[in-house]
């Protein structure tokens, strides 16, 4: 859709289109468009310095947009800011809590400047969502990472709202934290709420997310379920072995369903470096037999799933971690 077309789509929560935003002579975003629905949670996916922070920011109504519009809750980000607020959550990646007050002191502050009517009963069901009940009124500057992290995601999510935007929620947390994150991220795209999650970590958003949208340079490369994205982009099972001899043409003839792929550039010089693709993942065992079995000596071998990172680099050219 055109912006100037007029309103957004009317289940879009969020909607992006043609943003373009410029940082002196860099454009941080470069006519970027996306969507995400009442109930989805959509994964915003790039490298640092791909645009994530700063469309978040254009959503949050921080940062104005140089070209193109936005909408949070049918609402303009320019036009209509106060209500855009009103409607959104915001778990930014730098903290956003108060390390001298209790993890309780925090939630009951950010609870009256929501203007909840229970202020109280909306800190303790914080509390709860994050799984620090235990620790309610201890200081928060004796929070572990993760911890504060938890916190501060609790603090976006008190006022229940339509639309929330994280940025990098889980950067430095432990595992245990990592799983109420997510837990409570889930909970709120269950109850209708419409979920933008910044991220670079892509095991994440192959986790959590119904749909990605892939950032580069400001600009959305790919959009699309995990798997629809990994099947546009070729990806398949993949056996990597390395040999201390060559294996002549046709060695794997007889296993169908496996095929030897062309050696690609950076391959090991002093080894012989196979990369075979997969049918199946079954096969893997039978294509080690085969290359065994022809006395080629295998040094090692990893067998590699298609992932995102294999999708970025498809549309790239380049890693997502580049």
């Amino acid at each position: 859709m055109n912006a100037s077309a007029g309103a957004p789509l009317e289940r879009a929560l969020i909607q992006v289109d043609g943003l373009r935003v410029r940082y002196g002579e860099r454009w941080a975003l470069d006519d970027l468009s996306f969507q995400v629905q009442a109930g989805e949670l959509v994964g915003l996916l790039g490298p640092n310095g791909a645009g994530k922070t700063t469309t978040l920011s254009v959503l949050a109504t921080l940062v104005r947009p140089d070209a193109g519009r936005a909408w949070v809750a049918g609402h303009d980000t320019v036009r209509g800011a106060a209500r855009v607020r009103a409607a959104l959550g915001l778990v930014p990646q730098t903290l956003a809590i108060y390390p001298t007050l209790t993890a309780r002191e925090n939630l009951l502050f950010f609870a009256r400047l929501f203007r909840l009517r229970d202020a109280v009963g909306g800190a303790d069901r914080g509390l709860q969502l994050v799984g620090l009940e235990e620790r309610a009124d201890d200081i928060v500057a004796t929070f572990s990472g993760g911890m504060q992290r938890r916190l501060n995601l609790a603090c976006g999510l008190l006022h229940e709202p339509r639309v929330v935007l994280l940025d990098e929620p889980t950067v430095g947390v432990d595992p245990q934290s990592r799983e109420r994150i997510f837990d409570a991220v889930r909970g709120q795209a269950a109850r209708g709420a419409a979920m933008l999650y910044s991220t670079h970590y892509m095991e994440e958003a192959e986790r959590l997310c119904d749909r990605v949208v892939l950032i580069d340079d400001g600009r959305v490369v790919a959009a699309g379920t995990p798997a629809e994205l990994i099947e546009r982009a070729g990806g398949g099972l993949r056996l990597d072995l390395r040999t201390r001899s060559p294996l002549h043409a046709g060695w794997l003839n007889e296993v169908r369903g496996a095929r030897v792929l062309q050696r690609p550039a950076g391959a090991l010089e002093d080894a012989e470096v196979i990369h075979v693709a997969l049918d199946d993942l079954t096969l893997a065992a039978r294509v080690l037999d085969c290359a065994a079995s022809r006395g080629a000596g295998i040094v090692d071998f990893h067998l590699h799933r298609p992932s995102l990172q294999d999708v970025f680099l498809k549309f790239t050219g380049h890693a997502l971690r580049d």
